[in-house]
């Protein structure tokens, strides 16, 4: 995935300062791309640059407000219809899970214990998620995206389970 369109996707939906990109990061693509500050800013600078984003605001502390132009719009719709996406990708998840038979019984358990925690908790927080976008105003945009986490995460903590009644 490429920082730069999700950034003018991200703004596309809102005008965002920097520090809210990152906020949004976290809790919209934080399974697919984790973005911090000092990748953030230097992107938005580059975008200016190329005049795919424009200040649209300024507030305290020189914060500034950042807003999709015309140009960035176009380029994130030519990414979506016209650029083929790269579709390797490391998975530190998928490697310990292919792994897992290497470990002694015991810590096989505990690892796939603890996985198995983490896909409960990540399928309550994607609940909560997708309760808070149906109790919006307005458009539900990616909720379709949620219920596919939903749905992943439901096989990974089924999938876990069964290699813990193996074990």
């Amino acid at each position: 995935m490429s920082l730069r369109h999700a950034v003018l996707g991200l703004l596309t939906v809102q005008p965002s300062t920097g520090y809210e990109l990152t906020q949004r990061f976290d809790k919209s693509l934080a399974n697919a791309w984790h973005a911090s500050h000092s990748q953030i800013y230097p992107e938005l600078a580059k975008l200016q640059d190329e005049g795919m984003v424009e200040v649209v605001g300024e507030g305290a502390r020189r914060s500034r407000t950042w807003a999709v132009t015309d140009a960035g719009r176009d380029e994130l719709r030519r990414f979506m219809t016209e650029a083929e996406p790269v579709r390797s990708q490391r998975n530190e998840t998928a490697v310990r899970w292919f792994l897992v038979d290497l470990l002694e019984p015991a810590d096989k358990r505990k690892a796939l214990e603890r996985e198995l925690a983490f896909c409960e908790a990540e399928l309550e927080r994607l609940t909560a998620i997708a309760a808070a976008i149906d109790a919006s105003e307005g458009p539900k945009r990616f909720r379709g995206t949620v219920d596919l986490g939903l749905r992943m995460t439901g096989v990974m903590r089924d999938w876990l389970q069964e290699q813990l009644s193996r074990a």
